[in-house]
């Protein structure tokens, strides 16, 4: 993959059923084939957002460059996630394997489809936490908030960061 046509891309990573870390080691392995990674963030055990009565998750973020488009970067991932044993369910429900573009590049892109930047990124401390640890000062496109801004003006979480656990 060339770097010249490469796009820096953010993705975060989510899994709340059976091996969890293996669910998100086996992301990152396979994400290689998409990206060229440049840095996995520290893995972090948080509780459930949205939906409450379900197990709590790992979470993690990627950063790396890719020559996919947006749309085809999603449905790389998409099809990426059921491989990995991912089956649907309901909205914000437990889940083997989440990828969620959270960023591609400066890109703002809004289709039935595709969001981006991610919709929900500000509300997130399970994303910006791992984000603004390996690219604090990474920029939201529409806001110019950098990743640690975003993080700073959210409640203390109920993050547990277990260490750098993904190759």
């Amino acid at each position: 993959m060339s770097e010249s046509l490469s796009v820096p891309v953010a993705l975060a990573l989510g899994s709340n059923l059976g091996d969890r870390l293996g669910f998100l080691r086996q992301a990152v392995h396979s994400l290689r084939s998409l990206l060229s990674v440049r840095s996995v963030s520290p893995v972090y055990e948080t509780a459930p957002a949205y939906v409450f009565d379900q197990p709590v998750f790992l979470n993690a973020v990627l950063v790396g460059t890719t020559a996919l488009e947006p749309v085809a970067l999603l449905w790389a991932v998409k099809h990426m996630e059921s491989d990995i044993g991912r089956r649907p369910t309901f909205r914000y429900g437990p889940r083997i394997i989440d990828i969620d573009i959270l960023f591609y590049g400066d890109t703002v892109l809004k289709t039935p489809e595709l969001t981006i930047p991610h919709a929900r990124i500000q509300e997130r401390d399970f994303v910006l936490r791992p984000l603004a640890d390996i690219e604090p000062l990474w920029r939201h496109p529409l806001t110019q908030k950098t990743a640690e801004d975003m993080l700073g003006v959210l409640p203390k979480g109920n993050l547990t960061c277990l260490g750098d656990l993904l190759p």
